[in-house]
């Protein structure tokens, strides 16, 4: 597996990561928790060193698994968390990045994690009711005091990406960006490419989409986060349907899969962009990991490009609910 540097700073990762929502949160039916140990293990023996989870994923379920599958390993990965949410009965209520708050969030996140560090703590969305400073200050003072190693904003617009940066060193922005969802390029891409941090794109196979697996018969429980998502109602599936022909005629040419060609295209991006793919399935995971070693040409990436710039894509990726938080 190669590695690369997130932006500027010196945390070097795996040029794929694991994300690892998906094994207790958002996309029912979960697997056994014994099995995503086994899993999480057999990603470090194939090279994988950057591994994602939150502490609402669950809440708090997916860190402590996280936490038991790599304590044995804890030297060898970096662990990304969040905070930034108020948590009542099992359910997020709320934005709460208050001072108190992200330190209360650190100390349990650093117990279900089995570790004495968080690698990276990342503001899971921009809270309006606190500067931003304050939040970036609060994470500067647990850098100081050996509790946290890197600063990172989830889902973060350009005004706050700035504020914060020049009170505590970004060392990455993660939000959604995939060949179904181009808009960082506009502001986002180059305004990290200035400030010299990471980007480590979720989502980069459009929660499944991408990989040519679902389609406009899929069916999804009413828990699984796409229920609620209007770029997945049946009548959107179908008009979308076009991206991943795109990507499935790319793949047959280079002899990969339509999801090996959409991780390709965004490490193809820029050296300092890290993808986080989900998976509960171990093959799923050596197919991503092939993506790595896949070398789109200047030639295939620009027919990529001009090709899936024409499409429009159909419906919001987030329901209307779950859109007031993502900061502009």
């Amino acid at each position: 597996m190669n590695t690369r540097k997130l932006g500027i700073s010196n945390l070097e990762v795996s040029a794929l990561g694991l994300g690892c929502m998906g094994m207790s949160f958002s996309f029912p039916p979960f697997p056994e928790k014994k099995d995503m140990i086994v899993m999480l293990r057999k990603a470090v023996e194939m090279g994988v060193t950057f591994f994602d989870t939150a502490e609402v994923y669950g809440p708090y379920t997916n860190e402590e698994l996280v936490g038991e599958a790599l304590q044995p390993l804890r030297k060898e990965v970096v662990i990304a968390t969040k905070f930034g949410w108020d948590i009542t009965d099992g359910k997020m209520v709320g934005l709460n990045s208050r001072p108190e708050q992200i330190r209360k969030v650190a100390e349990a996140s650093l117990k279900r994690l089995r570790t004495d560090v968080i690698d990276l703590f990342y503001q899971h969305r921009v809270d309006p009711n606190v500067p931003i400073e304050d939040v970036a200050g609060t994470v500067k003072d647990l850098i100081k005091e050996g509790k946290v190693r890197h600063f990172g904003l989830s889902e973060a617009g350009v005004k706050n990406i700035r504020r914060a940066h020049a009170e505590q060193p970004v060392t990455a922005l993660q939000s959604e960006y995939s060949l179904w969802w181009r808009e960082p390029e506009d502001e986002i891409i180059p305004t990290l490419e200035e400030l010299g941090i990471g980007f480590v794109p979720f989502s980069p196979l459009g929660k499944g989409f991408l990989t040519g697996k679902i389609d406009d018969k899929t069916t999804f429980e009413t828990t699984d986060f796409r229920a609620t998502v209007p770029r997945f109602s049946a009548e959107n599936r179908k008009a979308n349907k076009v991206v991943v022909d795109l990507l499935t005629s790319i793949a047959k040419e280079k002899e990969a899969t339509p999801a090996q060609i959409a991780l390709a295209w965004l490490l193809a991006k820029k050296p300092w962009i890290v993808p986080i793919p989900g998976t509960t399935k171990l093959h799923r995971l050596e197919e991503n990991i092939g993506a790595v070693q896949l070398q789109l040409s200047a030639e295939e990436l620009k027919q990529i490009d001009e090709a899936s710039a024409k499409i429009k894509i159909v419906g919001d990726r987030y329901s209307e609910a779950a859109q007031k938080w993502i900061d502009r």
